[in-house]
């Protein structure tokens, strides 16, 4: 495998041959004399001669270009040149000239992705390996260990594919095929309406309340109930029942439906340690004695809850810990209406955005308080430093981490020629409109500026694959290629798109744009092509 530097001149290295490719080819084709085809700007750093063109690769890799006989206006050619030169060539051969690059960089993607997809793919399965019980799934029937089949009678093979089978299906009943001990059944399930917003995009789909992870059981502890009397403490992990280990909630009922009695359950608690000013928490194994409540199930055969209403993180100056919850609290309503898992109440929030509403919460030492209290934008960084911002309260539910979950089943998938190449097809558009997206968003403003990134960004990006694997430095590539196609389509001057609008121009006047109006918008779009880079650059060193 390549390292980090040797995979970020690969990856620059295509993606300006590609573009530049693209305005070479055309160029030919209309009959341009091409001088010089260049990777790299600056000084050769070696090359070729073949026929009349040039072949280069020079020691600046940022940019290419190909020099075209009379691509400036106080160029003389030669006589025998003069028809060749590419501002005497007509105005929509030098449309085609032009555009090629940029569409070279955007077709390009799909052959990248045709070989993502093509062939066989280990992914996640349909199988359920939670279920949230406030949710409509749990309320159809459905529990850990199925398998869903079909949605509205579409087959789905992966969770990624099911979660995209219900976008725009919701608020109405919808047949799901499952399948449970090898035999297949259609229940009806109800999808809530959530909004998945980003400045990106904003997408409505349908939340059932499954998750394909398999979560431990961690119990949540009512003040005065039986489980907090026998010793029980919110965000208990039960590892074990009367010795039989218990990896997760599915393995916990299948345990509690065959015992009766007072049982001995060991759990892994996270204690507070202090040191110094900081607050930590250690992890220590206790034994607690529990008698099992009569004729109840799961975790309230404990006298306890699911953890799924219990706030296991705070936001430090979010709306949540300004109005006073802390870890350990109990989320009890929502406008009035009861709360049952933290999923039901991420599903209303993002109905609501900055609408205010009222909260009800009961505090570890029994208090139950209620507030009103409105979403507010709060910024956060990836790991590779990229700020964006989005309305949030500032809650998030215990989970797990990634040493404690068992493995999600997997399933290959196997995709050919043909289906490989559709998908493929489809998904290039949907970048190219989430781009022109976020363009738009940084020019009104609702995108921040500091999601720019330039050389270093990428490199980082580039080195990362190394950890990731060939697919995720491909969809890179193809990302970043879509970029420098639709960057390119702007009609900003010294961009290929501005060169486009001069042939249009040309086509629709019959003369030119002034030679003294062209002049002063290069300088202009030197200028802001600079400024965008600068601020590129600052971003990459803030990172």
């Amino acid at each position: 495998m390549l390292q980090g530097p040797a995979l970020f001149i690969v990856l620059l290295g295509v993606l300006i041959t590609v573009h530049e490719l693209g305005h070479f080819l055309v160029a030919k084709a209309c009959g341009v004399k091409v001088i010089r085809f260049s990777i790299g700007f600056g000084p050769k750093l070696f090359g070729f001669t073949k026929g009349e063109t040039e072949y280069q690769v020079a020691l600046l890799p940022l940019g290419g270009y190909v020099k075209m006989a009379g691509d400036t206006p106080h160029e003389e050619l030669s006589p025998e040149d003069a028809h060749r030169g590419f501002l005497n060539a007509a105005p929509w051969k030098r449309a085609l000239i032009v555009v090629a690059g940029p569409v070279f960089n955007l077709v390009f993607p799909v052959l990248i992705y045709f070989f993502v997809f093509f062939g066989p793919h280990e992914t996640t399965s349909t199988r359920v390996g939670y279920v949230d019980p406030a949710m409509p799934a749990a309320a159809a029937g459905i529990r850990p260990g199925d398998r869903i089949v079909a949605v509205d009678g579409e087959k789905v093979r992966t969770f990624e594919e099911m979660r995209e089978a219900f976008v725009g299906r919701f608020d109405r009943s919808i047949p799901l095929t499952i399948e449970r001990e090898g035999k297949q059944s259609i229940v009806e399930v109800t999808p809530q309406r959530f909004v998945d917003a980003s400045p990106v995009d904003t997408v409505e789909r349908g939340r059932i309340g499954v998750e394909p992870t398999n979560r431990p059981a961690v119990v949540g502890v009512l003040p005065g109930s039986p489980a907090a009397e026998a010793g029980l403490k919110t965000f208990d992990r039960i590892l074990s029942i009367n010795g039989v280990p218990i990896p997760d909630e599915a393995a916990l009922n299948q345990q509690l439906a065959k015992l009766e009695g007072t049982l001995e359950l060991t759990v892994r608690r996270l204690e507070p340690v202090r040191a110094g000013v900081v607050t930590g928490q250690m992890p220590s194994v206790t034994t607690v004695k529990v008698p099992k409540q009569p004729g109840a199930e799961g975790f309230a055969a404990l006298g306890a809850q699911p953890s799924d209403v219990y706030v296991g993180i705070v936001f430090p100056g979010s709306p949540a810990d300004k109005a006073g919850l802390r870890v350990g609290d109990q989320l009890l309503s929502l406008n009035g209406e009861p709360l049952r898992s933290f999923n039901v109440l991420a599903t209303k929030l993002s109905t609501l955005k900055q609408d205010s509403f009222t909260l009800g919460w009961r505090s570890a030492d029994g208090q139950e308080r209620t507030e009103t209290l409105s979403q507010a934008s709060l910024t956060s960084k990836d790991e590779m430093g990229q700020e964006s911002s989005r309305l949030e309260l500032g809650l998030r539910p215990w989970l797990p981490s990634s040493a404690e979950l068992l493995p999600t089943d997997k399933v290959t998938v196997t995709l050919g020629v043909g289906e490989a190449l559709r998908e493929a097809a489809t998904v290039v558009p949907k970048i190219v409109g989430q781009m022109v997206k976020v363009i738009g968003g940084l020019v009104t403003g609702q995108v921040s500026h500091k999601t720019l990134g330039g050389p270093v960004m990428m490199y980082q990006l580039a080195s990362k694959s190394v950890e990731q694997g060939m697919d995720y430095f491909l969809n890179l590539m193809a990302i970043i290629s879509i970029n420098l196609g639709v960057m390119n389509l702007l009609p900003i001057p010294i961009l290929d798109g501005f060169h486009l609008v001069s042939a249009f121009w040309e086509a629709i006047r019959r003369r030119p744009i002034p030679a003294r109006v062209r002049e002063v918008a290069t300088v202009v779009g030197f200028v802001l092509l600079m400024a965008l880079m600068g601020m590129a650059f600052i971003n990459d060193i803030t990172r």
